[in-house]
């Protein structure tokens, strides 16, 4: 996968504010406020950063968190995944294997047949319909 590599001032020019803090700031928006945390429609969801494919909707589910969570990423070379020891605790972050840009953590207590819950921010995240999807 190529990689995709922009200067600060690219990236703020190409993200809104709140997608700039997530995506390369690390940030977290709050709980039950991202736009896709509810979202049931069939589709494809891609990073909000560069456009990479990253989790299906056949994957969603409400894990009551508030904020979206899939099962598994649509190929396992399409995240990253790093020790996050910040904020007191130790999780492991994920992030858009294309351009590094933020998503959120993975747990592992989902219900999936590998058990792990991939818990995104809507910021961090676009969406597609099926039939729109590439």
């Amino acid at each position: 996968m190529d990689k995709l590599n922009l200067t600060e001032e690219e990236w703020r020019n190409r993200l809104s504010p709140e997608q700039y803090h997530v995506l390369r700031e690390g940030g977290t928006e709050r709980a039950f406020t991202g736009k896709y945390n509810s979202n049931k429609a069939d589709g494809v969801y891609y990073c909000a950063g560069c456009g990479a494919e990253l989790f299906d909707s056949g994957e969603k589910y409400d894990s009551g968190s508030g904020w979206p969570s899939f099962t598994a990423p649509v190929d396992i070379d399409a995240v990253d995944e790093l020790r996050d020891s910040s904020h007191g605790m130790i999780r492991t972050e994920v992030r858009c294997a294309k351009c590094a840009g933020h998503l959120g953590h993975v747990f592992p207590d989902g219900p999936g047949v590998n058990g792990l819950r991939y818990c995104m921010n809507s910021a961090s995240l676009d969406f597609k319909p099926r039939d729109e999807a590439e």
